[in-house]
């Protein structure tokens, strides 16, 4: 298996996405992620363009980092001037990276209408400033801006960019897709030429605007890139960068390149999703590999299947990646989608049970009326003890009354609730306010059943879905209510449904607080 050095840009290039900003703080933890996952080079900005960047590259000096090199990006020297008197060229030798990468201009038509210079010039400024960087920093890496849409409109001329990078003695040249337009089959035809003319070790950059920046790398790879940029979960500007997620393991389980260990693989969703979560941003379900449908299974054919035979239907193994396999309720279920969640609940039951085709047929009922249980598995179970009778009584909800009121125009409405719970002989009567009839009904159920379940405080409310079902009824439809709930340990779905937003809240709500206080006494037992 040959090598190949995966080089992270998320801190730079993924920065440049839309809606995508870290703090310095963030970027740290970020890049002991990347470094914990067994990346070799970490982008960490661009130290001449803005103050939080050049603070990156002198708090990074005292993370305790395993094996990672630190890189600074740049550009090469500004046209009239030398690169040893070039603010950027030397803002970058100032920030002491272990790597500086620069980019530069192949594109016959970015050196005329951007530079606004002659295509000597070009090349002149590519190698003096290459050269210089040699001569002030360990590893330079130059980054060939638009290579392959330059090297279409002008190959000689594209190919003259790369020799003069050569020439000053760069460690790594790297193909760079900037406007994400290339396909796949054009990158074999080109990287045989370039190799025919470039001795220097190549790598690729490609962006994502035809959907084809994964595929490009790992044809680059195939021939003969050693280095492949690109970012976690394919941050980037327009379209994202190529996704080190989806390109991680490819290299290693599909292509059988060495890039990470077994057990830095095993860490990739972990990773992907703190990285959501720092840049404040919701996992993308259908993400290949670290995604949560990525392993999800829903029709009652394919579970049959992968329940004797996993790779039926699985491409790899889950588990290699940190993921896990997911069997999905609805519809489209048969008993074979029954029995595993009975089996991943630890309830005993059985094919032949007639209780399977009970809750079989009440799944189908159910969801012709609204219910979705593929992002509410606690609600399914919940469902699934009670058609066999073993979901213990906590409580009981008498009633409860919610109380909206706007007193003054320029006043936000004020949301109150009252509940009536009863647990064993004792009735609770209790009210609280919110921030609206939901949280206000939310914080009223906590009060009252807090006093006899205090392990209900731990729970948190995460996430809440509304959607309005298309019934063509207008504002009678019926509203499905989506929740997600959690605590220390982990998190969990529930749903309800009712042509009422606040009664279809409520089932999610106490689906929530059974979920939460059946594990506890299923933990004791």
């Amino acid at each position: 298996m040959s090598l190949i050095h995966l080089y992270d840009t998320t801190l730079r290039d993924g920065t440049q996405a839309e809606d995508v900003s870290f703090l310095v703080a963030d970027k740290i933890r970020i890049a002991q992620q990347l470094d914990e996952l067994g990346i070799h080079y970490i982008e960490g900005g661009w130290p001449g363009s803005n103050p939080k960047d050049i603070s990156f590259f002198k708090e990074i000096k005292k993370a305790r980092l395993k094996q990672v090199k630190i890189a600074a990006f740049g550009s090469t020297r500004r046209a009239r001037s030398t690169p040893e008197k070039d603010a950027n060229i030397r803002t970058l030798i100032q920030a002491e990276p272990d790597t500086v990468t620069i980019f530069g201009k192949t594109w016959d038509f970015h050196v005329h209408e951007a530079l606004r210079i002659s295509l000597e010039e070009n090349l002149e400024l590519i190698n003096d400033s290459l050269a210089y960087l040699k001569q002030h920093v360990g590893e330079v890496i130059y980054d060939a801006e638009h290579f392959f849409d330059g090297y279409k409109a002008n190959p000689e001329y594209a190919l003259k960019t790369l020799k003069a990078a050569e020439d000053a003695g760069v460690d790594c040249i790297v193909l760079c897709d900037t406007n994400g337009g290339t396909l796949p089959h054009e990158i074999p035809p080109i990287m045989e030429k370039v190799q025919a003319e470039i001795g220097a070790a190549l790598g690729i950059h490609a962006h994502n605007d035809s959907e084809c920046a994964v595929a490009n790398s790992l044809m680059a790879v195939q021939c003969g890139a050693v280095q492949v940029q690109g970012t976690i979960n394919g941050f980037g500007e327009r379209c994202g960068n190529a996704n080190l997620c989806s390109i991680i393991p490819a290299l290693k389980l599909k292509l059988q390149h060495d890039c990470v260990t077994d057990e830095q693989l095993a860490n990739l969703r972990t990773v992907s999703r703190t990285i959501y979560e720092m840049a404040n941003m919701i996992p993308r379900k259908h993400q290949p590999y670290v995604g949560n449908s990525a392993f999800a299974h829903k029709g009652g054919v394919h579970v049959s299947a992968i329940q004797r035979h996993p790779e039926t239907y699985e491409h790899i193994r889950p588990e290699l990646v940190g993921n896990v396999t997911r069997v999905l309720v609805s519809d489209l279920s048969g008993r074979s989608n029954i029995l595993a969640k009975a089996e991943q609940f630890n309830i005993n039951l059985d094919s032949k049970d007639p209780v399977t085709q009970e809750i079989l047929e009440n799944i189908k009922d159910l969801e012709n009326k609204g219910f979705q249980f593929e992002g509410a598995e606690a609600s399914f179970e919940l469902l699934m003890r009670r058609a066999l009778g073993t979901m213990r009584h906590f409580f009981s909800v008498i009633g409860f009354r919610v109380i909206d009121s706007k007193r003054h125009e320029d006043e936000k409405p004020q949301s109150e609730a009252t509940v009536q719970v009863k647990v064993g002989g004792r009735i609770e009567h209790t009210a609280a306010e919110g921030n609206g009839p939901v949280n206000a009904l939310d914080n009223a159920l906590r009060k009252a059943l807090g006093n006899f379940y205090p392990q209900l405080r731990e729970v948190k409310l995460f996430d809440y879905k509304v959607r309005v079902l298309p019934a063509g009824k207008g504002t009678s439809s019926v509203t499905r209510v989506l929740i997600e709930s959690g605590d220390k340990e982990t998190r969990w779905g529930t749903v309800g449904v009712s042509d009422n937003i606040i009664d279809a809240s409520y089932q999610a709500l106490i689906d929530s607080f059974l979920y939460k206080l059946i594990r506890d006494y299923r933990a004791e037992g």
